[in-house]
């Protein structure tokens, strides 16, 4: 809400005030004594203080991948809070965590083999990548599921972080 001063008030106006604005200014010179407005206190920041934001810097330093909530349950701050002083104050931004196939040892040859016979059927036929089905497969995860949807790590830059999960367990 933008307040002005009664001479910018009348400015504005540049004509008679309306009956309502004379009954405004009527019922505030009899409640407060006065015309012009007090000045607005502005409300001291009570979370986000140096203390607090070294906290917090501190806290992602070590464990950069704590979820807002637990973290807010360690440092006594509200989740709102937190993340202001992730957002604004320190410049952090969450990273999703990419899962990805574990590749062990033994797979790299097999897919160099599986390359370099795709790339000698395509020299030996043109149309090869045409008569070629690919599908998605659905795999049923027993060795734990991840979360990706709640899994952050917060950071100033992209870690880049991922997880290698076993495609067939």
């Amino acid at each position: 809400m933008v307040v002005y001063t009664l001479e910018q008030r009348w400015e504005i106006l540049r004509e008679a005030p309306s009956a309502p604005y004379v009954r405004y200014l009527v019922k505030k010179v009899k409640e407060t004594g006065i015309l012009i407005d007090k000045p607005k206190r502005e409300k001291p920041k009570t979370v986000r203080k140096p203390e607090n934001i070294a906290a917090v810097a501190e806290s992602v330093r070590e464990t950069p991948s704590t979820s807002i909530y637990r973290r807010s349950q360690q440092l006594n701050v509200s989740e709102t809070s937190l993340r202001r002083i992730l957002h604004k104050d320190l410049g952090m931004t969450p990273y999703k965590v990419q899962l990805v196939q574990e590749l062990k040892p033994t797979d790299h040859p097999i897919r160099f083999r599986f390359a370099k016979w795709a790339c000698d059927r395509l020299t030996e036929d043109a149309d090869f990548a045409k008569k070629i089905i690919f599908s998605d497969e659905a795999h049923f995860d027993l060795g734990g599921y991840v979360n990706k949807q709640n899994c952050r790590i917060w950071g100033t830059e992209n870690p880049h972080a991922y997880i290698e999960k076993p495609t067939h367990s």
